[in-house]
């Protein structure tokens, strides 16, 4: 098949090029034609100056007024310049770019297009591109894709690669029967790939879109379809009695159990003690007690001479749930080891001959535990924590540790149920929507930029009372693409700078390696670190109860569901918590989404509300992270069709989806969802 050739078979590709692709996971020429636009330029109306504002990208006729300055700063250097078009003034700005000053010239109007930012009282346009009449003419008449990129790769190579792969491209890709394609007006395979790619129109980029989500969804569904008609044939072999020291711990914990905790425990000890084999989601709201309904379940395996393991996304994660169910459980004679991937030499030896040898009843680890020299003896119940940081196969490949272990499924992301019965579909759905009596619920503010020294000012007050706090950046690094946006590094540097020695900071990011990452938060988690700056790799993070604040820049670039579940990183101790949403942006539609936050903490009404507010084919629409990452597919933004797919793969025939599912997933081999591979099970 075309498809499956090495990238190296498209003209203008060397060994060199194919190695840069290969970083953006670009191998064959399938793979390169499944590298969708990460989104569109679309180059807007020219508008008076008086009328624009923050987060938009805007485009102004004007002539500059001042002479360009250049400031070097250290290797960094930044060109200032005025500019009128007679409604008012703004400045441009330019950071690394000193070629642009000889452009420039006083009294001479030229078109200018950058992101518009708030300086204190001011705004700015940042990194300009300066065009001239005939060239901004034609860019508006298009769309342009822009793509994920890595040093040595431009769009220009990508472009010219994806047409010429393209052009060999035949209907017989298409593997969706003609009726389905009909009852759901889409548009074939063939036409979809070419469209998202370059797109004629806004709204042929809407149909493609549809499309591609459509197949997304539509394979996912049939592969859980046939996931769910696997697991219910499979009775349970385990013999599990109900146990007197299970009652007793409950009545001797230091706190009484919530309603909807002692309805979940019901639910979880009913499925063990039924004779199928157990395969339950959990979803809670972040602080919401999810953590002693596992320790209740491997406590009662355990009672009755099984094993239990918990796999969980970080390795600090996991040595707080190993202190957690080693405090609460050892006093009861209950082993619990901890094994991760830093765990080395003789002490893991040790480890895993307790594992094999059942010297140990409960185990805790990250992706450690599924590794082939961990073999368990009597595995009975498997639980992974945060599931959508989990392979659908790794998830499997755990259970098959066991014998047809029972599966327990925790998860904070906050997803409305009417789309959790279909994402989850081969699993039974339990929800703990009840925060414990102790918990102070979280205070929230949505400020603009004017607010940005009272906000650094409020945060070393709690740092003085011994508190701790988080700052959350979009970025790793500065980007001239994305130069409005904050990211931790530069961050670091200006917030050090301005505060000097009254708080300790440090920052953290996904690029770094993984000790340096488990050290950085073991040090913010211990208190020698008072404000850690951060990506959204904190997400699923750790425990800190010391937390108290939390500040999110550019909170309007974020998914409702994401900032939720940052915001959940505090909150977690006797002491009152404050969440600060930072947005550049003030228009409307921003200002309403994050007043949703700004006026609950329920994660689950705020999933429902955004579903809401949002509609499915916006190209342009904010995306989620937390939940299960499809690749152009939004839960939320894209339920309709979520909901759609659902319901065609109901009403199919197990011919027709079994011949859609091989003939589907031959051509989307890595799958569609990233870390799922879920199509190759």
């Amino acid at each position: 098949m075309v498809l499956e050739e090495n990238i190296t078979a498209i003209k203008g590709i060397g060994n060199k090029t194919a190695a840069l692709l290969n970083k953006l996971g670009i191998y064959t020429k399938g793979d390169i034609l499944r590298y969708f636009p990460r989104n569109y330029d679309k180059y807007s109306k020219i508008m008076p100056i008086n009328t624009i504002k923050t987060g938009m990208m805007a485009v102004i006729f004007a002539m500059p007024v001042t002479v360009p300055i250049l400031k070097q700063m250290g290797r960094k250097s930044i060109l200032t310049c005025e500019v009128s078009d007679g409604s008012g003034t703004i400045e441009l700005n330019w950071f690394n770019m000193p070629f642009m000053k000889a452009k420039l010239k006083k009294g001479v109007h030229m078109i200018f297009r950058g992101r518009v930012v708030k300086k204190g009282r001011f705004l700015q346009l940042v990194q300009p591109e300066i065009l001239t009449e005939p060239e901004y003419y034609r860019k508006s008449e298009v769309l342009q894709p822009i793509y994920r990129l890595t040093k040595g790769v431009t769009s220009n190579l990508l472009r010219k690669s994806i047409t010429e792969v393209l052009s060999e491209v035949t209907s017989k890709i298409e593997y969706l029967p003609k009726e389905i394609k009909q009852e759901n007006s889409l548009i074939s395979l063939k036409e979809a790939l070419h469209e998202i790619h370059f797109p004629k129109s806004y709204t042929t980029l809407v149909d493609a879109r549809r499309r591609l989500v459509f197949d997304e969804f539509f394979l996912f569904a049939l592969a859980i379809d046939r996931l769910k008609g696997e697991r219910e044939k499979f009775r349970n072999s385990t013999i599990i009695e109900r146990k007197s020291t299970v009652v007793e711990f409950i009545s001797n914990l230091p706190f009484s159990l919530t309603n909807a905790q002692l309805q979940v425990w019901k639910e979880i000890e009913n499925d063990i003690l039924g004779g199928f084999r157990m395969n339950r989601l959990i979803q809670g709201d972040v602080g919401s007690g999810k953590t002693i309904l596992s320790i209740l379940a491997c406590l009662l395996m355990a009672e009755n001479g099984y094993q239990s393991s918990v796999m969980v996304p970080t390795e600090v994660l996991a040595r707080q749930h190993f202190e957690s169910f080693f405090t609460m459980l050892e006093p009861l004679g209950i082993r619990v080891v901890l094994l991760t991937g830093s765990v080395k030499g003789r002490e893991r030896k040790d480890i895993l001959e307790k594992i094999e040898k059942h010297d140990a009843d409960i185990i805790i680890g990250t992706h450690a535990l599924i590794q082939e020299k961990v073999a368990y003896d009597n595995l009975a119940l498997v639980i992974t924590d945060e599931q959508h940081r989990f392979g659908v196969k790794q998830r499997e490949k755990l259970a098959n540790k066991g014998n047809e272990p029972h599966i327990l499924v925790m998860s904070a992301t906050p997803i409305p149920r009417t789309l959790a019965v279909i994402l989850y579909g081969d699993l039974d759905i339990s929800i703990v929507n009840e925060l414990p009596a102790d918990r102070l619920p979280i205070k929230n503010c949505v400020v603009d930029e004017d607010y940005r020294f009272t906000a650094y000012k409020f945060i070393l007050d709690e740092v003085k009372k011994g508190n701790q706090a988080y700052i959350i950046c979009p970025m790793v690094e500065k980007s001239e693409e994305n130069d409005e946006l904050a990211d931790v590094i530069s961050y670091t540097e200006e917030l050090t700078e301005l505060i000097g020695n009254r708080a300790r900071i440090r920052y953290l990011h996904g690029k770094m390696k993984n000790d340096e990452k488990n050290e950085i938060m073991e040090d913010f988690a211990s208190g020698r670190t008072d404000i850690l700056i951060s990506t959204t790799v904190v997400e699923v993070g750790v425990n800190v109860p010391n937390a108290t604040v939390m500040m999110i820049e550019n909170a309007d670039r974020f998914g409702l569901a994401s900032l939720h579940q940052l915001r959940g990183r505090i909150g977690r101790g006797s002491a009152q918590s404050y969440c600060i949403f930072m947005s550049g942006n003030t228009s409307k539609e921003a200002m309403e989404r994050l007043k949703i936050l700004n006026t609950s903490n329920d994660g689950f009404k705020i999933a429902e509300e955004d579903m809401k507010m949002r509609g499915s084919g916006d190209v342009f629409g904010i995306r989620q992270s937390g939940e299960m990452a499809f690749n152009l597919g939004d839960v939320i933004g894209d339920a309709d069709i979520l909901k759609l797919t659902s319901e065609t793969v109901k009403c199919m025939s197990d011919k027709i989806k079994n011949e859609c599912y091989y003939r589907g997933s031959n051509f989307y081999k890595n799958g569609f969802v990233y870390g799922e591979d879920i199509m190759t099970l």
